[in-house]
């Protein structure tokens, strides 16, 4: 019987392999993300991005950080407080990503336009908040990004009463290559170490961007693109280009 090592080095070889093979396989599905995504920029739309938990973190990698797109707006469950007036203390639900209804609020509280694009990111693709999410953007007409992992997804039943997933949902679905229970390294006894999803789920959003742009190069247009706020003329630059889309995107700390 083989025995997994537990070091930093595994974990490395693990992510390697993982960033090979989501590399290697999901190429066509960002080309098609991107066409969504430059389609909807064309319109007059943004991006909206919504992620709970540590899926959260993929939102940030697409809206408002140096070297992405300006016309992004990050959707969180934090909005229920900063803009729907709720207590502070709803937050500290732990299952409160598994309750449906919270789709339609967030839905209702954020800048919403008809030509909007959404990437929603969940690693099991199976919590209420997200299937309601994905189902109420579809039945809103807008085109939908999935970010999950198919290993995990494919391996546990839906939270949601429909019985559905992200992924029998979104228009491009994405599979971020992180094994079920996102953890790489098992543990003798039980449990693994190293989770996969947030590093490969990165990867999968830059590459992303990195499309649109050469899109909008090749269209011959000059991409909103963020400068870092920590260089010289970082701020006059991007406060020139989030005035173009005043009212559309949220910068919150």
């Amino acid at each position: 019987m083989t025995t997994t090592t537990i070091s930093a080095p595994a974990y490395l070889a693990a992510v390697t392999t993982a960033i090979e093979r989501v590399t290697r396989t999901q190429a066509d599905g960002v080309r098609a993300a991107a066409d969504l995504i430059t389609t909807a920029l064309d319109q007059g739309g943004v991006v909206q991005a919504f992620g709970c938990g540590h899926s959260e973190a993929l939102s940030m990698e697409i809206a408002g950080r140096a070297g992405g797109l300006v016309p992004t707006n990050k959707i969180a469950l934090r909005d229920l407080v900063l803009y729907g007036g709720a207590d502070r203390a709803v937050l500290d639900d732990p299952l409160l990503e598994r309750d449906p209804s919270v789709a339609h609020r967030l839905y209702e509280l954020a800048p919403v336009k008809p030509d909007d694009v959404f990437v929603l990111t969940s690693n099991s693709g199976v919590n209420g908040v997200i299937v309601e999410f994905a189902l109420l953007v579809k039945d809103r007409g807008h085109r939908l990004i999935g970010i999950t992992s198919l290993d995990h997804t494919s391996r546990v039943e839906s939270r949601h009463p429909s019985g559905r997933r992200l992924a029998d949902i979104a228009d491009v679905v994405l599979d971020n290559g992180a094994p079920y229970g996102d953890a790489a390294l098992p543990i003798p006894g039980g449990g693994a170490v190293g989770a996969i999803s947030s590093i490969t789920g990165a990867l999968l959003a830059q590459q992303i961007v990195t499309e649109v742009v050469a899109h909008l190069l090749a269209a011959g247009q000059t991409p909103p693109i963020y400068l870092s706020a920590n260089v010289p003329g970082g701020d006059t630059h991007n406060n020139a280009l989030e005035a173009r889309y005043a009212g559309r995107i949220r910068r919150t700390a």
